[in-house]
């Protein structure tokens, strides 16, 4: 089946793409892209092949990209461990934050800030230490399926410290702001 002209802005908005960005890449003014995207102008079969060809040039290199960003291997805490644990395994990793786990569901996460946090507010450090990480654990990080665009992580890591990525509702990987940072 082919896509049909409605796709042009669903998958250019996946993408995060405007209209101008869209319009430069496929060699095509803007307005010929909003007209195609409001339906009111039909276009040569050439210019439309060429606009979901950029579309999908865009969205292989996009999920290319984000398969160099995510690391093999998950490093988190189960919420009964204490955050004597976290720390260890923060220092040991070089991470600021960590996701919490519940067996293999992701139910929350804690981070540098969070346990600073517990000191300012005059906690013993000895008390922190031993406290179970669902004490102190703040809400879970996003996930996204593995098939997530790259706009779609960065747009989600502007507001979390870290995106958690699934394939068939397993966690399979994390993205945070420095991951991306590396493939600059």
């Amino acid at each position: 089946m082919f896509p049909t002209l409605e796709d042009i802005a669903k998958r250019r908005r996946q993408l995060g793409l405007n209209q101008s960005e869209l319009a430069k890449m496929a060699g095509v003014s803007q307005s010929l892209i909003a007209k195609l995207e409001a339906g009111t102008i039909d276009s040569s079969y050439t210019k439309v092949k060429t606009i979901f060809d950029i579309l999908e040039r865009v969205e292989a290199k996009t999920k290319i990209q984000e398969r160099k960003v995510v690391p093999n291997e998950i490093i988190g805490i189960q919420k009964d461990e204490p955050i004597l644990k976290v720390v260890k395994l923060m220092k040991e990793h070089g991470y600021s934050q960590i996701p919490v786990f519940n067996g293999k569901q992701s139910v929350g996460s804690v981070s540098e800030k969070t346990i600073l946090r517990q000191i300012l507010a005059g906690k013993d450090l000895d008390q922190i230490s031993g406290l179970p990480t669902e004490d102190i654990m703040e809400e879970a990080f996003p996930q996204v399926g593995e098939d997530a665009p790259l706009s779609m992580i960065s747009s989600l890591l502007q507001t979390y410290q870290a995106v958690l990525v699934a394939k068939k509702g397993q966690v399979v990987g994390i993205i945070t702001k420095a991951d991306l940072l590396r493939m600059l």
